[in-house]
């Protein structure tokens, strides 16, 4: 019965089979206190995944999912095998630190007004992974969102990671924890309909803490929590591929259709066309005015992004619509 299980953990597996064993070795030498389980879904990737459990963690709940389902479907799969009266989403990539599930447990358990919890997410190098809270996205954040501006003001409201800074540890409402490390409660979830189907990737997460707080609750960023995440981004991070920069501004604007309408998700696309034509002016006249020979290779990668990131915005971009298209699928998977 759920009664039983005070928190559920569930984890995606895609191709990631050495991730989940680190993953799950760091949730078991740290305990928690509590009687909960772990369930690993494998999106289909078929890697040995439910071998490697079986033998070294018998304890955990498999599920075989014969399709990818996607992180919002893995998830809600999961969900629906679940018993906690509290669920964590984790990600494979992540590590638990000391006594961060028991922190953040403890935190809901204490707090009515709170719906959801997160961890402070670090890089592999023990810095702070500075995506691990936002804003929700903004016409007037999208249009800023530059590193150096992020850098010079990182207690700026605009990004929303100013907890992350401050002196204080107490856990602080913030408008989106990160999905690779999200908390939340049972009935809570149900409410707002797990994670929702409407995306291909990236806001999800976005979407969830919104219809959370539809509900007339808080999610929390749990600092004194911590959990390392190695596939999180961070400043020092490798740049966005054209896909990955794609995907996020698709995401982005579908969100913003549903929680703010039409005209400002157009609004949105519009000012995305002079934010990457302005981009495209400056990077075209470094080349000029230094005759290509400051940071070439890297200026040339920043203009085919924001080239493809400009064909996008003006709607050229019609693999997009299509490979949503083709994702939603039928959904079949059998537990194990």
């Amino acid at each position: 019965m759920s009664c039983e299980v005070d928190l559920s953990i569930i984890i995606i597996n895609w191709k990631s089979a050495d991730f989940v064993r680190k993953c799950l070795t760091s949730i078991y030498t740290n305990p928690t206190g509590l009687n909960f389980e772990t369930i690993v879904v494998d999106n289909a990737s078929f890697d040995g995944c439910g071998e490697m459990l079986g033998r070294e963690f018998p304890g955990v709940i498999f599920i075989q999912s014969h399709e990818n389902l996607g992180f919002a479907g893995a998830n809600n799969l999961g969900f629906a095998h679940s018993n906690g009266k509290t669920v964590l989403f984790l990600n494979p990539d992540t590590e638990i630190i000391g006594p961060a599930i028991r922190e953040m447990w403890s935190f809901l358990e204490s707090r009515d007004d709170a719906g959801a919890a997160g961890a402070k997410l670090l890089n592999w190098d023990l810095s702070v992974q500075t995506s691990c809270i936002q804003r929700f996205p903004s016409i007037l954040n999208q249009i800023l969102d530059f590193d150096c501006l992020r850098n010079l003001f990182p207690k700026s409201a605009l990004w929303g990671t100013w907890p992350l800074f401050a002196d204080s540890a107490r856990p602080t409402p913030v408008d989106v924890i990160s999905g690779a490390c999200l908390m939340a409660k049972r009935g809570v979830l149900a409410n707002a309909g797990v994670f929702s189907s409407d995306y291909f990737m990236y806001a999800e997460d976005v979407d969830l803490c919104h219809k959370i707080q539809k509900q007339g609750l808080s999610c929390y960023c749990v600092p004194q929590a911590t959990v390392v995440h190695h596939g999180g981004r961070s400043s020092s991070s490798k740049p966005e591929n054209n896909f990955a920069a794609i995907m996020m501004r698709e995401s982005r604007l579908k969100f913003m259709r549903k929680t703010k309408g039409k005209l400002y998700a157009f609004a949105y696309q519009s000012s995305t066309v002079l934010v990457a034509v302005t981009r495209l002016l400056v990077l075209g006249a470094v080349l000029l005015l230094t005759a290509g020979r400051v940071h070439r290779s890297s200026i040339g990668v920043a203009f085919g992004k924001w080239a493809s990131i400009l064909r996008w915005a003006i709607g050229l971009e019609v693999w997009v619509k299509e490979l949503e298209r083709k994702s939603r699928g039928p959904v079949t998977s059998v537990a194990v």
